[in-house]
Formats: C-alpha cells, sequence, structure tokens
C-alpha cells in the first residue's frame, strides 16, 4: 500500500490532539484532529477515514454518536474509542456497536499505537479511504 493511513482523532480535550498527532505521524500515519463530535461527522460525510479514534463523552455529539455515523458511512474504517470515565457498560456498548477497541485514559500514546497497527493490519491492502 503505497499511500499514508490517514486516522481521525477526535477529543474534546485539546491536549489530547497535541499530544497524539505529532506522535502518530511520526510514525507514518495521516492525522486530522477535531475538537467535537459534531466536526467529526461532518468530515466524515464528506471524506473516508481509515481509523477513527473518539473519546466517548464530550457535548452536543458524543463517541458513541461518531462510532454509528462512521459505522453508517463507512463500514471498514475502524473504530477506537478512548475515554477518562471508563465502565463495562461503555466499553461493552461501543463494542457491541462496532468499536475495533477501547482504551481507557490515562494511556501512554505507545499504547495507542499498537491498537492503530492491530487495526491496519485488519485493514490489509484494502483500506477504507480507498480512490485518495
Amino acid at each position: 500500500m503505497n499511500r499514508k493511513i490517514r486516522i481521525m482523532l477526535v477529543d474534546d480535550e485539546a491536549i489530547v490532539g497535541k499530544r497524539l498527532k505529532p506522535s502518530l505521524e511520526k510514525n507514518g500515519y495521516e492525522v486530522e484532529v477535531f475538537g467535537d463530535g459534531r466536526d467529526a461527522i461532518e468530515r466524515i460525510s464528506q471524506e473516508a477515514f481509515d481509523i477513527v479514534v473518539t473519546d466517548v463523552r464530550m457535548d452536543d455529539v458524543d463517541g458513541i454518536q461518531v462510532l454509528e455515523h462512521v459505522q453508517a458511512k463507512s463500514p471498514r474504517t475502524k473504530v477506537i474509542i478512548i475515554t477518562g470515565y471508563a465502565t463495562v457498560e461503555i466499553a461493552r456498548e461501543a463494542l457491541i456497536k462496532g468499536a475495533f477497541d477501547f482504551i481507557a485514559k490515562p494511556f501512554k500514546p505507545s499504547d495507542l499505537r499498537v491498537v492503530i497497527e492491530k487495526a491496519t493490519r485488519e485493514l490489509g491492502a484494502y483500506p477504507a479511504a480507498m480512490g485518495d
């Protein structure tokens, strides 16, 4: 595969995007950061991403709604849920609705990279964002 894997990072805490974007880009990923679910959903409607990493708790549009929108628009996209409010119920709901994985905050960038690498392997030669 010649093109970079495209990752959307959605979190209303700006520090999360500031910490993770450079780390992921250094590893060869193309990363777009969004501070709320509404903007993320609007972007997903315009363009496909290979992987979406989204916080669960956000004002207005939450991570589960982002997950549902991604599933409807681009079923091959892998969605990784992150949250500082990890409960078994939230993890279960996310996984039942099709999330690829679930990571509790705080986490190290390397923890997320491991899950992203696993998602990338599952995408194989057929990434979600074909035609880019």
